[in-house]
């Protein structure tokens, strides 16, 4: 499937839907799914766990993570809005 030009939710988002549906996916299949490459992934999991959407914990030799879905969006437009809303309005699938 080829890649469009503009979403409407960024790399970022994209990441996040990908955790929410499987919390102990590898980076390398985030990357895989959201278009991006490894490192760029593993950036935007720092980001994540560095603003407090995410907490990372090691379960044997795997990352698992869990989404605080409370906390709110980060763009002024959205604020007013959860991580948790987002999730519901686009309900992560399994591809």
């Amino acid at each position: 499937m080829a890649k469009p030009g503009w979403t409407f939710l960024t790399n970022h988002g994209h990441v996040l839907l990908c955790i929410a549906n499987d919390p102990g996916i590898r980076l390398r299949d985030v990357a895989e799914r959201v278009g991006i490459t490894e490192r760029a992934a593993q950036r935007i999991v720092a980001d994540l766990v560095e603003a407090g959407y995410l907490t990372r914990r090691r379960q044997g030799r795997r990352n698992v993570y869990e989404i605080h879905p409370e906390l709110p969006l980060r763009h002024p437009v959205e604020h007013a809005h959860s991580v948790g809303e987002l999730f519901r309005l686009i309900e992560p699938t399994g591809e």
